[in-house]
This record gives C-alpha cells, sequence and structure tokens, in this order.
C-alpha cells in the first residue's frame, strides 16, 4: 500500500494524513468511503451465524423503555417487522472471508492494534444506546440506513443498574445519517449514539484494540516471571519457549549476619531488600517485550478453528512449487520484530526471513517470489508444519 496516496475510503486523505490529522484525535465523516459498497455478507448470514455456539452474538432491544441484552447462541430472533431490537455478532472475520478481506483495506494501521470485525442487524429504531468506546473503531454502513449523534464530553456517567454501559448524559455535537458506502471514524471516548431507520439496517465495526497499562504491565510481568524461573530449569520459557539470555537466578538467600530476634513474626529487612535487588537483575528488554507481546498479539481467539485443505498437501521441502501462492488463514495472526517471528501465539522456530516477513505484510507469497529461493531447508520445514496445521494454505493458480 502507499501511504501517501489519496484514498476514496478516507475522503480523498493518505493513509499518512488521516494517521498524522484522525488517529485518536478526532472524528472523521466519510462520504461513500466505498462507492457502490456491496456488503460482505448477507443478513440471512449473519443471523445464521448467531445460532451457532462457536459465534459470541448479543441481542439487545428495548422493552418498555427498558434496557435489555441476551447473549447468543439464538435458536430464533425477532421478526423484522419488530421495531428496536439490535443483532451483535462479534469476530465476523474469523468465520467469513468476505469479511475478513474487508480489513485488507485498513491496514495502513498495526495489525498488533487490530480487534476484529463486530456486525450489527437492527430493525427500524434498533440501536445499542449512546455510549463511549474505549478503542478507536470505523463504522462502516453497508445496508439501510442509521442516523448517528457523536461528539465529545466530559460527563462519561453511566446509568447504574443497567446490563449495558449506557450514558447517563448524552449531549451529541454531530447529527448525520449515513447511507450504504459512507463510514465514521470515531477515536476512543467519543460519545456516540446510532439508531437505524427502517429496517435491513447492517452496519460493521471495525475495530481496534487498545490494552490498558495495568494489561501490559501483567503480561510482562508475567513473562519475565516465567523467563526467571525457565533459567533455573524450573520450567518452559513464557508460551513454552526457550529461555532468552538473562542473568541466572537460582542462588540461595543466604542471612549470615542475621541476628537473634525478639520479634520473630516481623518481616526482616535483609530478606525485603534481597527480594528487591534481584528484581532489579531481570531484565525488562525489547526482547523480553518483543516476546510477550509477540505471543500475545497473535494468540488465537478460543472460536478460532484450522482446517487444512486438500490443496495442504504439498511437500514444501522436497519439491517446492513452482506456481501458486501460500496465503495466511484468515484466522491466522502473524507479526515480527527484528529477527523474532511470532505466529499463533507462538515464537516461530526460525528467524523472520524477508520472505516470512513479506508473508506477514501481504498476507500471501507468491511461489515464484525470488526471496523464496533463498529459504533453507529448515525454515521450508516450518512453512509445511503450518500448513498441516491449517494456519497457511497452498492455493494453485487459477487456469
Amino acid at each position: 500500500m502507499n501511504i501517501d496516496e489519496p484514498l476514496t475510503l478516507l475522503g480523498g486523505l493518505s493513509a499518512s494524513d488521516f494517521m498524522r490529522r484522525y488517529w485518536q484525535r478526532k472524528p472523521l465523516l466519510i462520504r461513500q468511503a466505498i462507492p457502490h459498497f456491496k456488503p460482505p455478507i448477507s443478513i440471512a448470514n449473519v443471523k445464521k451465524l448467531s445460532r451457532r455456539d462457536d459465534v459470541q452474538s448479543r441481542l439487545i432491544w428495548r422493552e418498555q423503555g427498558v434496557w435489555q441484552m441476551e447473549d447468543g447462541p439464538f435458536a430464533r430472533l425477532p421478526k423484522v417487522a419488530e421495531p428496536d431490537w439490535t443483532l451483535l455478532v462479534q469476530s465476523v472475520d474469523l468465520h467469513d472471508d468476505a469479511a475478513s478481506a474487508l480489513l485488507q483495506a485498513f491496514r495502513f494501521i498495526p495489525d498488533a492494534r487490530l480487534d476484529d470485525v463486530m456486525i450489527s442487524v437492527a430493525s427500524d429504531g434498533g440501536g445499542v444506546g449512546p455510549h463511549f468506546d474505549s478503542y478507536d473503531v470505523f463504522l462502516l454502513q453497508a445496508s439501510g440506513r442509521r442516523r448517528w449523534r457523536y461528539g465529545r464530553q466530559k460527563d462519561l456517567t453511566l446509568q447504574a443498574g443497567l446490563p449495558l454501559k449506557i450514558l447517563e448524559n448524552f449531549t451529541p455535537e454531530e447529527d448525520v445519517i449515513l447511507e450504504p458506502g459512507d463510514m465514521l471514524y470515531l477515536p476512543p471516548q467519543v460519545a456516540h449514539d446510532g439508531i437505524a431507520i427502517g429496517g435491513d439496517c447492517m452496519t460493521i465495526s471495525i475495530g481496534f484494540r487498545a490494552p490498558t497499562q495495568a494489561i501490559l504491565a501483567r503480561g510482562l510481568l508475567e513473562a519475565a516471571a516465567d523467563q526467571a524461573m525457565a533459567r533455573v530449569g524450573l520450567l518452559g520459557g513464557p508460551y513454552g519457549e526457550p529461555a532468552l539470555p538473562g542473568p541466572r537466578l537460582d542462588a540461595v538467600y543466604r542471612d549470615p549476619g542475621q541476628p537473634a530476634v525478639k520479634t520473630p513474626a516481623a518481616l526482616p529487612d535483609g530478606l525485603v531488600q534481597a527480594t528487591l535487588d534481584t528484581l532489579a537483575k531481570v531484565r525488562f528488554d525489547d526482547a523480553l517485550a518483543s516476546r510477550f507481546l509477540g505471543c500475545w498479539l497473535t494468540e488465537p481467539s478460543n472460536l478460532s478453528v484450522f482446517d487444512p485443505s486438500a490443496d495442504d498437501i504439498v511437500d514444501l521441502v522436497t519439491d517446492w512449487p513452482e506456481n501458486g501462492y501460500l496465503e495466511l488463514d484468515r484466522r491466522t495472526r502473524m507479526l515480527y520484530r527484528g529477527r523474532q517471528l511470532f505466529i499463533n501465539g507462538e515464537t516461530a522456530t526460525v528467524v523472520a526471513h524477508p520472505a516470512l516477513r513479506a508473508l506477514a505484510d501481504d498476507r500471501r507469497l507468491q511461489c515464484g517470489d525470488s526471496r523464496c529461493r533463498r529459504l533453507d531447508d529448515e525454515t521450508r520445514e516450518c512453512l509445511t508444519d503450518w500448513l498441516d496445521a491449517g494456519w497457511l494454505h497452498y492455493r494453485p493458480n487459477q487456469r
């Protein structure tokens, strides 16, 4: 992707301009972001997904003015003619190739920030109430019409006793109606309320995760703790990986200068200080942070099921295909940093070769790519293992 080229998706802005001027800063309304847009999945198929127990879904409605919510799967849904209900289906990109392909248009934002594609289907008047999110979101109107009111406000107090996070006081600054192909970008903390106008309203939400400092700190500390234990041979490294280089922490605490005490229940100062001194030896460095983030951010959803296809039965070590291409499964997540490569919650056993970085960036790799000729047998064996696991697929050229 040319990040400096004007994009219809962003209303004529380039990806660079959008990230500099709007990302995490202010909303952007884009008329006909995708002209003549056709939904990647039909409303009927969204409803079918909500009936499955391997799909996360919710039904939201108002009953006598009171908000109600129920979790799926759903044996039956309200009739289209019944007003004021909304069906939300999470992570549609895990279950539908076309929905997953839609994400390619937004990959000027790091994959590490991507969360999922959520689809809402609503009857006339349906919505989820005025609220705010802690993450960035693109709201793409897929079919029907939806009225959006939105704006920044300091008062983010929520109504008490509700199954939803509904704002107590909502004071919008903007009031717009989105038609199919229109899109609204909202940064975190912007209050908004979307209400369907008429039936057959479908809105696609492309959301981006935003971990708190507490989550990042806990994850890094847990990774460091696992790493320290791995160095003394008590367990494997974080996520089952070999321990990273670092100080050995197998020395036993000693206190030859400990005097006799009159208060035996008091914690000894020496033990407290020794604990702090030990922590100072742990390396909170780029390698540890990269491994934690790479494994955590690529961890597959517990709803992900990988299935190898018949075309995947190829031996990439002894019989590398001259034609066709390798393509990551829509559920596969792959990141890299320097020589480290991460896929589906694991640190790859091979380094991030240029061909593998291209596979991660483009989600596919032409078998005839010149970089593939420089892959060693170990890397080709690794790719074959990913084929066997269904993480990767071989696609022959279409005739």
